[in-house]
């Protein structure tokens, strides 16, 4: 029978979940003193599935904007009125489901490692085979183990590092696991990433329109992570903002400008698209990946999806606008 890590707390956080959300609390509920999960105006009985399993719910106020970084402070504030001994918190997301060995692997590492502030292994996909866009996800979490400069949604954490840098930033809809761990990692911390599987994840991505969205989200979070963190020596995320500004917006402008000015041959510079995507492609069957042109290809056109995000971003913050979460299911 397993038993509860003295000490180990986990938050989940989740909105309309159904069954993957039974799936999530019951992996965790053997191994936690204490279970938090915050709901985010669910519509089906989610709260009530939680609470029947005995798992502490806070329902989120949704008068406010709602953010996951929001929920996961919630989720951490009610998890110390529940348990205030407790050490390192596990966060996990309502669409994933921890793997056998990962809470206890986790949480030996940290007792092992002062220095490691935030711990994750691998999250993979649950049905990778359903569409391209969810084996792009999979694709996407498969990173080095080691010293890493950031984790995602799922994680470990140290409570008192996550406490001393006041934990997430409230009004980030997007990439606020990294942002968190830019700080961490200030503050003299350590994050690491295990070679050791984690989580499932159900993406749940059948739709052009639903990959375009997530793939805007992630623009989004470019532009901003660059504006906090992007001087050095973190630059945190100005690469990936470059090369949304050259293939969203420099090469098509350019190509433009050129062609006004010289004629219609210099339309031939739109074939850098092309080439990118068999470039792409080709890298991706070296790595051994299935459908290797078309992830290619979808690589180049998220360039454009990018591009929409961080634009969104920037239209906002020139408007004073607070940042409204960018959904995809």
């Amino acid at each position: 029978m397993a038993q509860a890590l003295s000490g180990l707390g986990v938050v989940v956080i989740g909105r309309n979940e159904g069954e993957r959300l039974l799936r999530c609390l019951k992996s965790v509920l053997p191994f936690s003193a204490q279970v938090v999960y915050v709901d985010s105006g669910s519509r089906d009985d989610s709260v009530a599935q939680a609470q029947n399993l005995g798992v502490d719910v806070v329902a989120l106020d949704m008068a406010q904007a709602f953010t996951a970084a929001r929920a996961r402070n919630a989720g951490m504030r009610q998890l110390k009125i529940g348990l205030p001994q407790v050490a390192c918190v596990q966060f996990v997301d309502g669409d994933c489901e921890i793997r056998d060995g990962w809470l206890e692997t986790a949480w030996q590492f940290l007792q092992q490692r002062a220095d490691v502030v935030a711990v994750c292994g691998r999250r993979r996909e649950r049905f990778p085979e359903r569409s391209i866009y969810n084996l792009m996800c999979d694709v996407e979490w498969n990173t080095p183990a080691g010293k890493a400069k950031a984790c995602g949604g799922d994680a470990m954490m140290r409570v008192s590092a996550f406490e001393a840098v006041s934990g997430f930033r409230d009004d980030l809809i997007a990439g606020e696991e990294p942002e968190l761990c830019v700080r961490l990692r200030a503050n003299g911390g350590v994050v690491w990433r295990l070679d050791t599987e984690m989580t499932w994840h159900d993406a749940a991505i059948l739709r052009f329109s639903s990959w375009w969205r997530r793939t805007a989200r992630g623009g989004y979070a470019f532009a901003e992570g660059t504006l906090l963190h992007g001087a050095p020596p973190e630059r945190h995320w100005v690469q990936e903002t470059r090369r949304i500004w050259l293939w969203g917006m420099l090469i098509p402008v350019l190509t433009g400008v050129l062609t006004a000015l010289f004629g219609g041959w210099m339309l031939s510079g739109l074939l850098l698209y092309p080439v990118q995507a068999v470039r792409l492609g080709w890298r991706n069957r070296q790595r051994g990946l299935p459908q290797p042109w078309r992830m290619g290809g979808l690589m180049v056109i998220g360039k454009f999806a990018e591009l929409t995000g961080a634009l969104t971003f920037y239209y906002r913050r020139l408007l004073r606008q607070r940042g409204r979460l960018i959904e995809y299911k």
